[in-house]
């Protein structure tokens, strides 16, 4: 994908988009792990150990193409999305829990995705070139943790601008995700049907056991119901944004990115449905 509106455009998306993220951020966030231990610790070893676990099987299971099989597993290894802030806070969860495992989870995913991903590409021993180096590794911790962190610089020095902005990030990095999917989609027409066939079921498996699991494995360790419902959010919502970037900047693999782009347009749906399922009952409660 040579477009400039990719070569060029992805990176300073994904730079908006954590700049956002960075918005919502304070030093209090990471500070407020101490405050929910169990539910943080649960929620990361569902995250870091049990998610790409299960994305490995189903990719086995599936007998995915290799690169697909790739991406499949750079997905998994993607942190949480700032849309999962957004969910939490539509379906009653503890947006507070969210922020913190937000934080905490993008800088480990600086360490853990190259690992995830580069395993993933000696397994599945890709007759294509791709790698995820030291040097692209710095890249990537760059792209995203610079933002962040000149986002909560703004939000600690300009709290009053940080605030008007937040709304306005949100919105535009939707929209910016939505258009590298129609990129992303187009570039593919041609194998379109091919990969859906491929990993349309894979994806779709795959976001509603990372919202299930999310939920059910917290709360069988004896979290709050609006912890577990943050946690679900934080796990099933991956940043697509970035494991696109990095299959198509770092690994030079469009088909790389195509899980990440099919997922994308099923975590919304599923993310809405679940936290519907989720909250219902309460809501009838309420009435």
């Amino acid at each position: 994908m040579d477009s400039p509106l990719v070569t060029v455009g992805l990176p300073i998306a994904l730079g908006i988009i954590m700049f956002g993220l960075g918005l919502s951020l304070t030093i209090d966030d990471f500070r407020r792990v101490r405050e929910h231990p169990r539910a943080v610790v649960i929620a990361l070893v569902c995250q870091l150990l049990l998610l790409p676990a299960i994305c490995f099987g189903l990719v086995v299971a599936l007998d995915l193409p290799p690169l697909l099989g790739i991406g499949m597993m750079l997905l998994a290894a993607s942190p949480g999305g700032t849309a999962a802030n957004l969910f939490s806070h539509l379906f009653r969860g503890d947006v507070a829990l969210n922020v913190a495992l937000t934080a905490v989870n993008s800088v480990l995913a600086i360490f853990t995705l190259p690992i995830i991903t580069n395993l993933a590409i000696s397994y599945f021993d890709s007759p294509d070139s791709v790698s995820l180096q030291l040097r692209k590794v710095v890249e990537v911790f760059v792209v995203v943790l610079v933002p962040v962190l000149l986002g909560m610089l703004v939000k600690s020095k300009r709290p009053s601008f940080a605030a008007r902005a937040d709304k306005p990030v949100r919105i535009g990095s939707a929209v910016i995700l939505a258009l590298l999917v129609i990129v992303i989609l187009i570039d593919q027409r041609e194998d379109l049907g091919g990969y859906f066939a491929d990993v349309g079921l894979a994806t779709a498996l795959f976001c509603a056991a990372s919202l299930v699991i999310g939920y059910a494995v917290p709360k069988a360790f004896g979290v709050t119901e609006k912890q577990a419902i943050a946690s679900s959010m934080e796990i099933g919502v991956h940043n697509g944004t970035l494991a696109i970037y990095i299959a198509v900047e770092v690994l030079d693999s469009t088909e790389i990115s195509v899980p990440a782009a099919v997922y994308s347009l099923i975590m919304v749906v599923f993310a809405t449905v679940w936290g519907y399922v989720l909250t219902r009952p309460r809501i009838a409660v309420l009435r």
